[in-house]
């Protein structure tokens, strides 16, 4: 379709060129092998999204740390083991003039018991409410250790450029490591890395600063950052607004915004009625204050309202993730027009207490099992029985696949 603004390219602040403004945001792939490595699944998978049409795809959390997992088949990179491996899959990640960014994460507490007998975080403050029964409560971490997790990050951004990734994307939101440390409710600290949020970003803040000196000024770097943990006493908006301002004054190229944690997943929740994309409000009031190129994800379905978004100054990017697990050519759709809306289902048990229960995990397989069928060279498949998703969960994972996740 001609004079589409979402066909046009983005130069990010470093000067690099994204071919146009679609960015398949993360999702989880759990398609790790036994030993953490990435598979030839990811080499397939990654290659259908490039082909897709997207300008810019993120991977979903790459770990740092094999005794922190966020949960079962993530793939982790602490040195070169499996470097022949990631070669292979950011070559097929980069055909077609796709732009392929790895996303690092720590999950921090975050990590389910049933992965982690003692999980670590900013200050030993457990998870609450119902999600508690699936976590140890954390360790409070070392000042020495902060220093170690912050070159593992470091690390793993290195490994990353040198299998040829085109950029990396340091996970800053959901409730992880990095947005524990932003969190007054889960830092505690009382050194240079707790209190004021200058100093609960510190640790991010380092993070983005070792990756750009070990990187260069030519390697993209993002971020993606909650607007708010919408917690009470939590990370909150102003917190996010001078994180913003500070990674747009040291350089970063890219900002993804999200929102929320496993105790408050409003990422998949928090659309005004009658508005499609999700934290647009934010967005709008960011742009008054950086230059700096944002993302959103979530929410974006017609054409008209991503068009608008782009014209309004109220995105640089339309971000989409699950619409990609179900038809990873919209891009490409769009730009052709041949585009269809894609219609999420809404999964069900039958059963309303169990759907309640249950449905962040059970929409999180379901999406997982399109991936995996498109990495497997098979069409997606299209229902709504929320049963199919839960046993598979079950079958693959045993007790510890009721463990939340994001």
């Amino acid at each position: 379709m001609a004079n589409l603004k979402i066909a046009e390219e983005l130069t990010l602040p470093n000067g690099t060129k994204i071919k146009n403004r679609f960015c398949k945001s993360a999702m989880s792939e759990a398609m790790g092998n036994s030993q953490n490595g990435p598979e030839s699944l990811y080499v397939n998978l990654y290659k259908k999204w490039a082909e897709g049409g997207s300008g810019l795809v993120v991977t979903g959390n790459v770990m740092i740390d094999r005794g922190a997992l966020g949960e079962p088949g993530n793939v982790v990179i602490e040195d070169d083991r499996d470097l022949d491996s990631l070669k292979r899959w950011a070559k097929a990640g980069t055909i077609n003039g796709t732009h392929l960014w790895m996303q690092i994460n720590h999950p921090g507490k975050q990590s389910p018991k049933t992965l982690s007998k003692e999980p670590v975080a900013p200050s030993a403050i457990p998870l609450c409410n119902r999600q508690a029964a699936f976590f140890n409560k954390p360790r409070t971490l070392t000042n020495k250790e902060i220093k170690e997790l912050i070159n593992k990050f470091v690390n793993t951004a290195a490994i990353a450029k040198k299998a040829g990734f085109t950029g990396v994307q340091i996970h800053g939101a959901h409730g992880y490591l990095i947005s524990q440390f932003l969190s007054p409710f889960d830092n505690r600290r009382n050194d240079e890395y707790g209190g004021p949020i200058e100093n609960r970003m510190r640790f991010l803040v380092e993070i983005y600063l070792g990756m750009r000196r070990e990187l260069g000024n030519d390697f993209p770097i993002g971020i993606k950052l909650n607007s708010s943990d919408f917690k009470e006493g939590g990370f909150s908006k102003q917190d996010s607004l001078k994180v913003v301002m500070k990674l747009a004054e040291l350089g970063i190229d890219l900002i993804e915004i999200s929102g929320g944690n496993y105790e408050n997943p409003k990422m998949f929740s928090d659309a005004k009625e009658n508005e499609e994309a999700f934290f647009i409000d934010y967005t709008r009031k960011l742009k008054n204050i950086v230059d700096t190129p944002l993302v959103v994800t979530g929410g974006f379905r017609s054409i008209e309202t991503m068009e608008r978004a782009l014209e309004n100054n109220e995105t640089s990017m339309i971000g989409m993730a699950r619409p990609l697990a179900l038809n990873p050519d919209i891009p490409e759709d769009i730009l052709t027009g041949h585009y269809v809306t894609v219609a999420e289902p809404r999964l069900t048990t039958g059963c309303k207490a169990l759907d309640k229960k249950l449905g962040s995990l059970i929409g999180l397989t379901y999406y997982e099992q399109q991936i995996q069928r498109i990495a497997k060279g098979k069409n997606p498949r299209i229902h709504r029985n929320a049963w199919s998703p839960l046993l598979h969960n079950l079958k693959v994972y045993g007790r510890r696949g009721l463990s939340p996740r994001r």
